[in-house]
């Protein structure tokens, strides 16, 4: 505190704060670790699925159906489990010992009828190439369960490559027809998570401890657990079955095998096999040391008019860009902290792209303003492709490699095939952020810092010439802008974008907006003039037609009905309650969460992904199992692990009308009198 912290007139003495009173919360009683615990023993037992004959198996191999397969292991039980994908039957095997009730022979695994299904049918796993099958490698070599239990662990625990544990057990890798969905779904998730995004009906986490020697009920409860998994990897297969015919077909153009393959894994494999046949040798991934410094190089075509980007620019010049021990380049310190105001909007630069800092606003277009959204078409790849920049290590054959790509995607978005669009468009946009990778053929730290700084230079070159003009920009996002233009200047801001376009080499998409309501910059929705509806974030409602499907699986869903009221609210004039309560999908209304260490409510363990509506009358939250804390916005929520035949009569209306003003708020939109047209 200052000496002359409290004088006549005034008073510095910081301010006191209370703290708050810390509840401390008692973790639950563990009941699900009890070896009499046997959730959903009865319907278990009944093995409610149609198991296949020997003579169902063959008929499914002959007219080629595809098997989803899954695995469970514990240390004294193994099971592994078959599903039709067009029927639905199941072939399942397993081996148990260890209790008093065991007989030789009677739970022993079919090594034969497992190793026929392998060898005769395509199986679709999950994480199938890093354990399932390696596990399954074990079983075929008569290893036990203890054994396969231990090996198992070294993969979980121990992060061992699966190639080193069979060779710990002198075993040989399978080779089968075979499909990892892992890498073809968006963003990582667990099977779970995917499930609940995609509405699978039961949720449903593993129901005994990993460590826990089951008893033969117990047995019989993971059995029918491990096929509720096989549904899950249906549904998700289902879901990506756009995604795997896309890479069969450049599979078969390139003579690989790409349906195992992320987006990024298939760009660069397709570059590696386009470049070794221009070059006639395979491309190695380059050796660059930590501590090497690049400079930005300034394109011809970057040129500024204000003293403020001036300014900018020689900082950015000067600037180094240095690589770290973990192969990525990081932000120099000057500008991580740069923040640029161009007319009334701010602008901060990232190594990801450029972003204003807008929140809380509402943007109308009516007699005195358009709002004009600017895309700018491809817009990294067409920075490679137009200053000729290549990885220094692959020479400029890159470059053709490359353009076959870009060019598909391009022909693929006019012709409007969404899926094949949507995919290239991250294939080449992954294929870009393979230059951050240190691990792969197309490592460029120096590359990807180049079209990064190009491409917002180029974005705040244009903004600064609409705003030299009186034409606010009033957002702006990594590939385009958003411009709230006065009428009177529609033909000017044309123009200007025009001569940008003429002199960089880029092309941009318009696209007018009725409305455009933002929380902030990468959390949206607009209404176009033909009435259709934008979202991004947490208001994109990717269930709102087929075209969006490729998005269902990169978020988990909070209350869609709110965003579905919203949508209604701004194109219709459809007031929030009657939206809400009009829907009887219960779906629209669920949040899927994860939940570290699994959850519980009202003793119930419910696991570690959790699935929920907000019910009338509900009493009490949903905890952590671990600590007894609260699982954040659970107050009222009530677990819908399994979906209802019919929609549930207790479903809190008005929780969900509340939450949907909330957001309305924080979108900073207002009501009208009347419609906005």
């Amino acid at each position: 505190m200052r000496a002359d912290a409290i004088g006549f007139f005034w008073n510095d003495t910081p301010e006191v704060k209370e703290k708050k009173e810390v509840v401390k919360r008692t973790p639950p009683n563990p009941v699900w670790l009890r070896e009499d615990y046997l959730p959903g023993l009865e319907e278990a037992q009944r093995f409610p699925v149609h198991i296949m004959s020997d003579d169902e198996l063959i008929a499914a191999a002959k007219t080629g159906q595809r098997m989803v397969f899954d695995v469970e292991v514990y240390r004294n039980y193994f099971c592994i489990s078959f599903m039709s994908l067009e029927t639905g039957w199941v072939a399942s095997f397993y081996m148990y010992d260890g209790h008093p009730n065991y007989v030789l022979g009677a739970y022993e695994l079919d090594i034969n009828r497992v190793g026929w299904i392998l060898n005769n049918f395509t199986v679709v796993g999950f994480n199938s190439w890093n354990y399932d099958l390696p596990i399954v490698s074990l079983a075929l070599n008569g290893k036990s369960c203890k054994q396969i239990k231990d090996a198992s662990d070294l993969i979980i625990y121990q992060n061992w490559r699966p190639s080193d544990v069979l060779k710990q057990y002198k075993t040989k890798a399978l080779k089968c027809d075979h499909i990892d969905l892992i890498e073809v779904a968006p963003l990582r998730g667990s099977l779970k998570i995917y499930g609940g995004r995609l509405n699978t009906p039961r949720m449903q986490d593993l129901p005994f401890h990993p460590e826990a020697v089951l008893t033969p009920p117990q047995t019989e409860i993971v059995r029918w657990y491990n096929v509720n998994d096989l549904v899950h990897t249906a549904i998700l297969h289902e879901a990506l079955k756009q995604q795997i015919k896309l890479r069969e077909d450049f599979g078969k153009r390139y003579e690989l095998d790409l349906r195992s393959r992320s987006d990024a894994q298939m760009a660069e494999a397709i570059i590696s096999a386009e470049m070794q046949k221009l070059t006639g040798y395979r491309p190695q991934k380059p050796e660059i040391a930590a501590g090497t410094v690049y400079f930005y190089n300034v394109p011809q075509f970057i040129q500024f008019q204000t003293p403020l980007m001036n300014w900018a620019l020689d900082i950015i010049r000067n600037a180094r860009f240095i690589v770290g021990e973990d192969g990525a380049v990081g932000m120099p310190p000057e500008l991580s902290n740069l923040e640029l105001r161009i007319g009334n909007s701010v602008y901060r630069m990232g190594i990801g792209g450029l972003h204003s800092t807008e929140s809380c606003v509402t943007h109308v277009s009516d007699e005195n303003w358009i709002i004009s959204d600017r895309d700018v078409v491809s817009y990294y790849p067409m920075i490679i492709l137009n200053l000729g920049l290549y990885p220094k290590h692959l020479g400029p054959a890159f470059l053709n490699a490359y353009r076959n790509i870009v060019n598909r995607r391009v022909a693929a978005k006019k012709a409007k095939i969404i899926v094949e669009a949507e995919s290239l468009k991250i294939t080449v946009n992954g294929s870009f952020g393979k230059f951050g990778n240190r691990y792969s053929i197309l490592y460029s730290p120096d590359l990807l810092t180049q079209v990064t700084i190009t491409g917002q230079l180029s974005l705040l070159m244009l903004i600064e010439r609409l705003e030299l003009m009186g034409i606010p920009v009033v957002s702006a996002n990594t590939d385009g802008i958003v411009i709230k233009c006065p009428r009177p200047a529609k033909a000017w801001m044309d123009y200007i974008v025009k001569q940008w376009e003429i002199d960089t080499g880029f092309e941009t998409e318009e696209a007018v907006y009725r409305l455009l309501c933002s929380r902030d910059v990468n959390n949206y929705i607009a209404v176009k003039e033909d009435g259709s509806v934008k979202g991004k974030g947490a208001l994109l409602n990717a269930w709102r037609e087929e075209k969006l499907a490729v998005f269902r699986m990169h978020k988990n869903p909070e209350s869609l009905i709110c965003v579905m009221a919203i949508e209604s609210l701004l194109t219709n004039a459809v007031p929030v309650q009657d939206t809400i309560r009009a829907c009887k999908d219960i779906t629209k209304f669920v949040t899927v969460r994860n939940v570290t260490g699994g959850a519980v409510k009202d003793g119930e363990y419910l696991g570690k992904t959790v699935r929920w509506y907000y019910a009338s009358g509900e009493k009490g939250e949903i905890i952590y199992a671990r600590s007894g804390n609260k699982v954040p916005r659970s107050e009222g929520a009530k677990p819908l692990m399994q979906l209802p035949s019919s929609f549930p009569d207790d479903v809190d209306y008005d929780f969900y009308v509340q939450r949907t003003q909330d957001i309305l708020e924080a979108i900073g939109y207002a009501q009208p009198s009347a419609p906005i047209t």
